[in-house]
């Protein structure tokens, strides 16, 4: 209910009358005048009660005359009176209805009261409630008030005193409170403010308003009280204290800060009288006089007195708490004396309080900001700040290093204080025995054998301050152990909390404010406010030496854990701040602390001792105190938690970790885990640290570089606690987390860990040299894991993090080795298959360079030499196919090239991983892949071709090789339009360049190029040293032609022509012929080879052979395409070269094939039977067409196909095979410049293989085979058909030359079984059929040509005749020694003739045929032919029973008898032209030489045989009887007389000698005598005498008859009487008995004739005949007597004269 409600104040005026009635009632009978007063007062309120509304303010008006009654009853002095009054006043007052007036009388009556002693503390009540209800006391009034306050205060009475001393400092308040709702009340209207003087007095005071001028004067009098002088406005005092009066002035400093910051006046007190009074106060000897009195008397001058020093501390907080910025030189006095307070000289209890109060300051990080800013960023100004930091850390120092500091006693102690403080010391000192195992777990330090325990002292943050506080000591107390240790202890923390905090917030709303102005101004650079950089950095300088080398001390004494995670705590912060700061040195100092403080004591570690001795160079010195940076002490009583190696002690030694040591390491990791991105160049300590640590706790790296607890390492094994082990799956989990935590550092603070990673592995490696220990792998597998974790930004690190991995791969040392492969392929595969944005697989520009910078060092691996380098990386590779294949894009070339960068150094494991890789990306990966990397897929294949390590790897390369053909050709579209958008684009850069774009095979498009590659590749591999590659490659590289080689464009083929398959001929010729003909050995001792292969020469052959084969086939198949090419010709001629020296090699195998060849670039399709199609369709793939001739196919040339794929290829290609030609250019192939140059090579081909060797025989070094001369013979006819336009004679010369030649050539007695026919067969061999069939084609083409050609056909006839003569004379090869067929034992003679008479007869045969037709040709006769002929056959027909073969004469006889019945007319015809004038003795000799053979026949001849011989022989005379001898007028004389000669003999004796007795008869040639006789007979009479001519051959025919006979019949006679009784010989009995028969038979003609054909002659000799034959009588013999008989029978005719002569033509 408030004062002024209508209840409270009719209330109010109730109470007012019901005092009044009380005191006129008390007042009756001793104060009479009271009680009229009283009794006037109650009628006073009644009337202002009923005239006024407003009551309470008529009251105040009249307020005198109310309180009169009161003041009165004050004045009796009477106690119960006085109360009573006094509480009516006070009633009067708390409803403020008291005047100004009303106000000084009140004061005045308890000035009065105060005198006289009486209601002391109802005083002090009523003036409280009287300057608290209302503001009317003022000035005098006020002063008047305040000095009965003091004056109460300084009583006997102890409770007066107390409750006066309370009320003053409420009534000191009040003043000021008044003045500061003034300042409220004023605050909107804005006043004139007066000048201001520089020098402002007290007196000034006439600018205040009156409750600041209340204030300033109360002020201005505490302070002169204090100072012992009088007060100007507090009239009336009679005394003072100084504690009293500095307890006043710092409540009004701390209560009030705004009123002296607000008002010039009260500032200039603060400066012109407080801080001089402080200061001069703080001079201990001061003495102090208190006013008239002299009682508590200070404590002697020299010593300081710890209430005023204590309350002059608590004034200067004050000062600088609020009032810094207006003194600010006061307040570096001030400081400067508190860092003196804490010297060591000082007694204990004052450098207490001085570390209370610089406790005091260390948490108001403000206020030493603006030290710092004040002094020591100031020239020549005192570093403040430093030096309360410096005198902090000296006098923890001091703690230590004076012995028993804590526990000096102080001299002005009273004894029983000291003892008992010295005796707690006592207990709690390490040294007592009992007590101390009891204390052992208290908080405490302890260095070299100082112990000084831990105590609570405040919470964290405030300066909670206990001697400070002890407002009521006059004594100083006594400190405990360890109380100053403690507060410097927090005041130490506190500090770095605060500046850390308050620099990190302030950093924090900095990056706030950059942050939106570069979002606002996105293209302007913020700029920073400097001036805070400055402070800041300016702070952390000047502190960190101190805290540094106090927090280090600490941290080595500390035995407690809590207090160690503080100091811990507190030097990270440090060092973060420092690192955000970007203070190098204070930050590695900080962290070299904590990093020296994880080791064991004295652990070598350069880096550190390094980082120290730079350290310790700057020691300070404080006020001439030196303070140096502590090293760890080693007796430390710390709990060993784990004992292992260190990682570089060379001599194996042990180090022990202590628990403060893990808790050190934790802090650490912590440091680089929250703090990465500001350590820098510290990384590399703390990474050191680390890695030492890890090493000794045997922690070992496992997959992606996180460490586990590993096996012990060697030598003493490492010992760890249970407390630890649980441990160090934590530790292990932290350690990964920091560097997963690396992905929240920006880029420079990733380098830095980057570069500190890799130099703690150039460490690692440098000491992993040259010994096997075990190295250390932490900086390889954090290198790893920091890679993992940061692959959104890969490429900033990838330079720096690879570069290192590569030089770690090539390490001697293994497992170092091992990681830093492990490692390298890790990161690789990661970041390729690290969802990038964009993606990788996107080839956008930037795309492509991130994925050649990933596999770059993938490709880098292959330098290594180490296998297992190799290995991994190749398992890599295999990896990223099977994962990222798909997707690799631009980097494709550099996986290609670590798949092909084989060596055969390398072994067979490598090559076979990294062909693994290769067949997977041909199978899997060429369409994904750019078209420009298909040329060097093609080179890696063909490199795997290349090697020798592994020689299926290389066969199933050059499968590969034809799988990427194949892809090629199906693909050919858009791979080529790929390669021709490249092409261009690099054409235009090599023109920005000014350069020639260089690509092997240039001028071709790139597709071609393409395939030229492919070409050129699988032609390297086509002479390779290994059979089976050349083998394979050369099938596939004419695979690949012959099915694909229409996608290429015309001027391709011209290289593919040159520079592929030419050049290959020409290596596989230069090998082939340069060739060992060692015998191989059989091979790895279970492959067989065939004799047929078991040289390198016989291998080379092969391949000769199918290259040969591959490069015809496809001049063959392409020729139309080959023919537009300008240089057909020249290439013409050299694979006409080629095809020659193959065919003149001496390899049966090679020679052979190139015919084939031959053959089939002549277009010589050779018959196919069915068997053979399969050959065809080899043929069609680049096999060698030798299948086709069947000799051979089951000899040991046949090539053995690779089965894998033939069927699918036949099934593929065979339709794709022989194109014909365009219409319009068959007439090409008819260039007979390319027929007159394959003659021209078939000419030398067989020249000089046919020409028997000249030397002896036994060097004999080669003879073709006869498959060999076979085919080479086949040749002919088909290129014939092409060249006989312009075939001349000198042509035909050559071929009768090589013909012969051929044909002359025997065989090797090896190969004769199966070329032979058995001898009994007459069958030609396959050559000889050749020979024929060349020259019947020849004759052929003579007969339907036009006349000129004919006269080659003596020349043929020559050619055949000369075959013919090889049935008596088989031709000789050179000298070499042949057996014939017959009597050779195979396995004998080293070479075998031929059986040549089958030839020869099957010659005979086609000369007569081809007389048959061309007798009549003028060539024929003018070259007389037909004698030639003739000539010929004398040879057979002489020989007779001599021939090799019977046959023979008898072909021989036949084809005499039918040339002849063609010949004789014609010679006949033309007799007078003289041509056949030398036929004719030729033929009579041949008649004779046949007819009278001089051979014998065989004496095994049956009868049978022999009739049929003598029926041939009269073939021959009816012949001449038909043929000859009627035309005896044309024919020369001499020829008829021969044949008369010839047909006399044999009338007369033609028995073969050789006959037995018993078969006299039949073999007496009777027939034969009996045709003879008769034709000489008929010749002799014969009746168409036509010419004289004619009749003259008869008579002379009749004549010689006669005359043989008659010669005959004398010899038998004479012989007959000379032989007695002894029989004549049987021959000679035969003779005579044949003559007597041939005259019986000359009889009986000359009967038939006419007689005048007859001849008188005749007649005359055979009439002379008788007297012979008469004397024949007496022969013995019975045979020769009947001949007789008939001979003589005739006679009868001769008897008688003719009947008549006659006459005129009339019989």
């Amino acid at each position: 209910m408030s004062t002024s409600s209508p209840e409270a104040v009719k209330k109010l005026l109730e109470n007012m009358q019901t005092d009044l009635r009380s005191l006129s009632m008390e007042c009756k009978k001793k104060f009479p005048p009271v009680k009229e007063a009283a009794e006037s007062g109650i009628v006073k309120i009644k009337t202002i009660a009923a005239r006024n509304t407003d009551i309470l303010a008529a009251l105040k008006e009249n307020s005198s005359e109310v309180v009169q009654p009161f003041l009165m009853g004050c004045g009796t002095k009477e106690p119960k009176i006085t109360q009573l009054c006094l509480a009516a006043i006070q009633r009067l007052m708390s409803h403020e209805v008291v005047s100004e007036a009303a106000a000084g009388n009140i004061i005045n009556m308890l000035w009065q009261l105060m005198e006289n002693g009486l209601e002391e503390l109802k005083l002090l009540q009523t003036v409280l409630v009287l300057l608290t209800t209302n503001t009317v006391v003022h000035d005098e009034v006020l002063s008047k008030a305040i000095v009965l306050c003091f004056r109460l205060h300084f009583t006997k009475d102890n409770i007066t005193n107390n409750t006066a001393a309370a009320t003053v400092r409420q009534v000191v308040t009040v003043v000021f409170e008044r003045m500061v709702a003034e300042d409220e009340r004023f605050k909107g209207i804005v006043e004139q403010p007066p000048p201001v003087q520089g020098n402002t007095n007290r007196r000034s005071v006439s600018t205040l308003r009156p409750s600041a001028k209340d204030a300033y004067m109360l002020f201005q009098d505490l302070c002169q009280l204090v100072n012992a002088d009088a007060p100007y406005w507090l009239v009336g005092m009679t005394e003072m204290t100084r504690t009293f009066g500095l307890e006043l002035l710092e409540s009004v400093l701390n209560d009030f800060p705004g009123v002296f910051l607000q008002h010039q006046e009260f500032s200039f007190l603060l400066k012109e009288r407080v801080c001089p009074l402080v200061i001069k106060l703080f001079s201990p000897n001061i003495k102090f006089r208190q006013g008239s009195s002299s009682a508590a008397s200070p404590a002697p001058v020299e010593k300081p007195y710890f209430p005023i020093c204590m309350r002059l501390l608590r004034v200067v907080s004050v000062l600088i708490k609020h009032f810094y910025s207006l003194l600010v030189t006061e307040c570096e006095i001030f400081l400067s004396l508190l860092v003196k307070f804490l010297d060591g000289e000082k007694p204990q209890w004052l450098r207490a309080v001085a570390v209370e109060s610089v406790h005091r300051l260390c948490v108001q990080p403000h206020l030493l900001r603006s030290f710092c800013q004040s002094y020591d960023m100031k020239q020549h100004s005192t570093k403040v700040f430093r030096d309360i930091v410096n005198a902090l850390g000296s006098f923890i120092q001091s703690l230590f290093i004076v012995p028993n500091a804590g526990n000096t006693p102080i001299a002005s102690a009273p004894a029983g204080a000291s003892s008992s403080g010295a005796q707690g010391t006592a207990q709690g000192g390490p040294g007592t025995g009992g007590v101390s195992g009891n204390l052992t777990t208290q908080a405490a330090f302890e260095y070299r054998g100082t112990w000084i325990p831990l105590v609570t002292v405040s919470v964290q943050g405030s300066a909670k301050a206990t001697y400070l506080e002890m407002l009521d000591k006059v004594e100083p107390p006594s400190i405990p152990e360890g109380y100053a240790m403690s507060v410097a202890f927090s005041a130490l923390l506190d500090l770095v909390r605060g500046i850390t905090s308050m620099i990190e917030r302030e950093l924090a709303a900095e990056e706030e404010v950059a942050a939106e102005f570069r979002e606002a101004n996105p293209n302007q650079e913020w700029q920073p406010q400097p001036g805070a950089h400055l402070v800041w950095e300016e702070m952390v300088s000047a502190c960190w030496c101190g805290l540094l080398a106090a927090l280090s001390l600490l941290l080595d004494a500390s035995t407690d854990e809590t207090a160690t995670e503080n100091i811990l705590k507190a030097e990270l912060t440090m060092a973060s701040l420092c690192g955000r700061l970007g203070l190098v040195t204070p930050r590695d100092a900080f962290i070299t602390a904590i990093c020296k403080a994880s080791l064991p004591p004295h652990y070598a570690l350069t880096l550190l001792s390094w980082n120290a001795a730079n350290l310790s160079s700057k020691a300070y010195s404080i006020q001439g105190q030196s303070v140096q940076i502590i090293s760890p002490s080693s007796e430390s009583h710390q709990q060993v938690v784990a004992v292992g190696q260190p990682l570089n002690a060379q001599p194996q030694g042990t180090v022990m970790l202590t628990a403060k040591n893990i808790q050190c390491m934790r802090t650490l990791l912590n440091l680089a885990h929250c703090h990465g991105a500001v350590l820098g160049t510290s990384w590399q300590l703390v990474l050191a640290t680390l890695q030492h640590l890890v090493w000794i706790l045997g922690l070992k790296p496992g997959v992606g570089g996180a460490l586990k607890p590993g096996r012990a390492v060697e030598g003493p094994s490492t010992v760890l606690t249970t407390a630890v082990m649980t441990d160090l799956p934590i530790i292990s989990n932290i350690l990964s987390r920091l560097f997963e935590s690396s992905q929240y550092l920006d880029d420079v603070s990733l380098h830095h860990l980057i570069n500190a990673l890799c130099s703690l592995s150039l460490e690692a490696m440098e000491m992993a040299y040259g010994n096997n220990k075990e190295p250390s792998l932490f900086a390889v597998a954090k290198l790893l894991e920091t890679g993992l974790v940061n692959m959104d930004r890969i490429e900033i690190l990838w330079r720096p993090l690879t570069g290192h991995l590569l030089e770690v791969c090539q390490h001697p040392n293994s497992r170092m080795r091992e990681w830093g492969a492990e490692a390298l392929t890790a990161l690789i595969k990661a970041g390729l298959a690290y969802k990038h944005d964009p993606p990788l697989a996107q080839n956008q520009v930037g795309n492509t360079r991130l994925q050649l910078l990933l596999l770059n060092p993938l490709k880098e691996l292959s330098n290594v030499l180490h296998a297992d380098i190799r290995q991994k990386q190749l398992e890599s590779v295999l990896q990223i196919l099977q994962s990222q294949g798909d997707s690799l894009g631009p980097g494709w070339p550099l996986v290609l090239g670590v798949i092909g960068a084989i060596r055969n150094d390398q072994g067979e494991s490598l090559i076979r991983t990294a062909f693994q890789c290769l067949q997977l990306v041909v199978t899997d990966f060429l369409p994904t892949m750019p078209c420009t990397c298909l040329q060097i897929v093609v080179d890696v294949a063909g490199s795997f071709g290349l090697q020798n390590q592994e020689l299926n790897i290389s066969l199933t390369s050059i499968g590969l090789l034809w799988n990427i053909s194949d892809y090629f050709f199906q693909r050919g579209e858009v791979i080529t339009q790929e390669l021709v958008k490249e092409e261009e684009a690099l054409q235009k850069q090599a023109q920005e360049k000014g350069e020639t774009l260089n690509r092997p095979f240039h001028p071709a498009p790139p597709f071609d190029c393409l395939w030229l590659c492919l070409y050129a590749k699988l032609g390297e591999l086509c002479v390779d040293p290994r059979p089976a590659v050349r083998k394979s490659a050369g099938q596939t590289l004419f695979s690949t032609i012959a099915a694909h080689g229409t996608l290429l464009q015309q001027p391709t083929w011209h290289i593919v022509v040159w520079k592929v398959l030419f050049h290959l001929l020409d290596c596989v010729r230069t090998s082939s012929t340069t060739a060992d003909k060692e015998k191989i050995e059989s091979g790895g001792g279970n492959i067989l080879i065939h004799h047929s292969r078991d040289t390198a020469e016989k291998q080379w052959a092969e391949t000769w052979v199918l290259t040969l084969a591959g490069v015809a086939r496809i001049f063959n198949t392409r020729r139309y395409l080959l023919q537009q090419l300008g240089d057909f010709f020249e290439a013409w001629e050299v694979l006409l070269n080629h095809i020659q020296s193959a065919a003149l090699s001496k390899n049966n195998e090679v020679s052979l094939a190139a015919l084939k060849s031959f053959q089939e670039i002549l277009q010589i399709v050779t018959p196919v039977k069915d068997s053979d199609k399969v050959a065809d369709a080899f043929a069609a793939m680049g096999v060698p067409p030798v299948l086709i001739d069947p000799l051979s196919a089951s000899g040991p040339g046949r090539p053995l196909v690779r089965s894998d794929s033939l069927v699918e290829r036949l099934t593929r290609y065979n339709g794709a095979e022989l194109q014909a030609p365009p219409p319009g250019e068959e007439s090409a192939l008819e260039d007979s410049a390319l027929w007159w140059s394959a003659w021209n090579t078939w000419y030398r081909t067989g020249t000089d293989c046919t020409r028997p060797p000249s030397g002896p025989t036994e060097k004999l070094s080669f003879i073709p085979s006869q498959p060999f001369l076979t085919a080479l013979i086949q040749i002919f006819p088909a290129l014939y058909q092409h060249i006989k336009a312009n075939f001349s004679m000198e042509d035909l010369k050559k071929l009768g030359v090589i013909l012969h030649g051929a044909v002359s050539v025997p065989i090797s007695s090896d190969a004769s079984p199966f070329i032979l026919p058995s001898y009994t067969e007459a069958v030609l061999t396959s050559l000889q059929e050749a020979v024929l069939t060349a020259l019947d084609i020849l004759q052929k083409a003579i007969c339907v040509g036009p006349e000129n050609l004919q006269v080659m056909y003596p020349a043929i006839f020559e050619q055949l005749l000369l075959f013919v003569e090889f049935s008596c004379k088989p031709p000789q090869y050179g000298r070499m020694e042949t057996k014939h067929v017959a009597n050779a034992k195979y396995n004998q003679a080293e070479w075998v003739a031929l059986n040549y008479v089958p030839f020869a007869e099957r010659s005979l045969e086609v000369v007569v045929d081809l007389y048959h037709k061309t007798a009549c040709h003028k060539a024929v006769i003018n070259e007389k032919v037909l004698q030639n002929i003739i000539k010929t056959l004398k040879m057979p027909l002489g020989l007779k029973y001599s021939c090799p073969s019977e046959s023979t004469w008898k072909l021989a006889v036949s084809s005499l008898l039918k040339v002849l019945s063609i010949g004789l007319p014609v010679a006949r015809q033309h007799a007078s032209s003289g041509k056949f004038d030398t036929m004719w003795p030729e033929l009579a000799n041949a008649f004779e030489d046949f007819l009278f053979t001089k051979s014998t026949s065989p004496d095994n001849l049956s009868i049978q045989e022999f009739q049929k011989n003598e029926a041939v022989d009269v073939e021959v005379v009816q012949l001449i009887s038909t043929e000859i001898l009627p035309f005896a007028n044309f024919i020369p004389k001499d020829f008829v007389g021969q044949i008369m000669t010839m047909l006399n003999k044999g009338s007369i004796h033609s028995q073969s000698p050789s006959f037995t007795e018993a078969e006299i008869d039949v073999r007496m040639r009777e027939e034969f005598s009996k045709v003879c006789f008769e034709t000489l007979l008929q010749f002799s009479f014969s009746n168409k005498v036509s010419t004289p001519q004619e009749g003259y051959i008869s008579r002379m025919a009749l004549s010689v008859l006669l005359k043989r006979s008659q010669d005959v019949l004398r010899r038998y006679v004479e012989d007959e009487r000379l032989s007695g009784r002894c029989p004549l010989p049987r021959q000679q009995v035969t003779e005579i008995i044949f003559v007597l028969k041939a005259i019986s038979t000359l009889m009986d003609s000359l009967k038939k004739t006419q007689p005048e054909n007859v001849d008188g002659n005749t007649w005359a000799q055979v009439i002379a005949l008788y007297p012979t034959l008469v004397e024949c009588i007496t022969c013995s013999s019975s045979e020769v007597s009947s001949a007789l008989k008939e001979a003589l029978g005739p006679f009868k005719d001769f008897m008688q004269p003719p009947v008549s002569r006659v006459q005129n033509g009339e019989s």
